[in-house]
């Protein structure tokens, strides 16, 4: 049969694990699925992903590929995995793709949606807490739409960089930032109203902590605490000391990543 190279379209509630990529000491989603396939193929997988998402970060549309000899059809390995991984993780598509994919430098472009709920009293949904970042000020949505538009194109991104992030060129290109606010959340058939903000970020790729370091500074940008010149010199200066803060993780959804037509 030889070897072959399978896709996976993978859904997670980050909450319980300490990001994708493999550590010492933590639970984290690339161990907890390479364990299963070790148990269902028998093999040693290396899982690749196009996303290392943080701790606590969800994903919707999340793409990962594995090597293997197994002769198991790629919906058998989809139906095997979804039965003996947590509820939290989920395989939504398995396929064979080309040998030479690769799920992060194949990647087109990627993108991640943040949820805010702005709520000026303490009163929160039971059940948004661990989706949403709670944000009790008052937001000028215009200034942080202008502040959005200045992150547009090709720049570098070093001022919105996280620490400890490992890539060799701080040059991206966003393609879109759009935010827009809503009155309700539609969850499983019941409406939670309130007044939230949804932040949709698309780019070629990410660095660290990128899509919330941008959250953080919107916000400030929202507050009043941030000027547009102020969102302008940090990007030309590269300085992160001069962005707003890591947005939480809990907010932040990797939406979809996008490859060319294959």
């Amino acid at each position: 049969m030889g070897m072959k190279n399978i896709k996976l379209l993978i859904e997670y509630d980050g909450a319980n694990y300490h990001g994708w990529q493999r550590q010492k000491n933590h639970a984290t989603l690339q161990e907890i699925i390479e364990g299963r396939l070790l148990r269902i193929t028998g093999e040693d997988a290396a899982l690749i992903s196009a996303s290392r998402t943080d701790a606590g970060v969800h994903a919707v549309g999340q793409v990962a590929s594995f090597k293997t000899n197994s002769n198991l059809e790629p919906v058998t390995l989809q139906r095997a995995l979804n039965a003996t991984l947590p509820e939290d993780i989920r395989i939504l598509n398995a396929g064979e793709t080309a040998a030479a994919f690769h799920p992060r430098y194949d990647a087109l472009g990627k993108s991640y949606f943040y949820i805010i709920s702005n709520g000026l009293s303490a009163f929160s949904s039971a059940f948004l807490y661990r989706y949403a970042w709670r944000v009790p000020y008052t937001l000028d949505l215009a200034e942080m739409k202008k502040a959005g538009d200045l992150l547009l194109g090709r720049h570098d991104f070093s001022a919105f960089r996280g620490a400890g992030c490992g890539a060799k060129s701080t040059v991206r290109e966003i393609t879109s930032v759009s935010i827009e606010k809503s009155s309700s959340i539609d969850f499983m058939t019941a409406k939670i109203n309130g007044n939230f903000i949804k932040i949709k970020v698309e780019a070629d790729a990410f660095l660290r902590h990128m899509v919330r370091n941008i959250v953080g500074t919107l916000v400030e940008v929202g507050r009043g605490k941030m000027t547009l010149n102020s969102i302008s010199e940090a990007i030309k200066l590269k300085d992160r000391k001069k962005t707003g803060p890591t947005a939480p993780a809990h907010g932040l959804f990797l939406e979809k990543v996008s490859y060319p037509e294959t």
